[in-house]
């Protein structure tokens, strides 16, 4: 089972699809420290982290 602050990129609005390097990127620049923790940290809790819920932006439109 998942930790609740594990951090799932694939769901993160912040991680789109880079045409210049084929391949997806974060578009938030982490800072060293926070970049050794994502790289080597099983338990990495992005603080970044936002939830890229299209249902909810309709919802909230409607």
């Amino acid at each position: 089972m998942e930790s609740k602050n594990q951090t799932n990129c694939d769901t993160c609005v912040n991680y789109v699809y880079d045409e210049d390097y084929d391949c997806y990127t974060c578009l938030v620049n982490l800072d060293e420290d926070e970049m050794y923790r994502f790289m080597n940290g099983t338990n990495y809790s992005c603080p970044y982290y936002r939830l890229d819920d299209e249902y909810g932006v309709v919802k909230h439109q409607m």
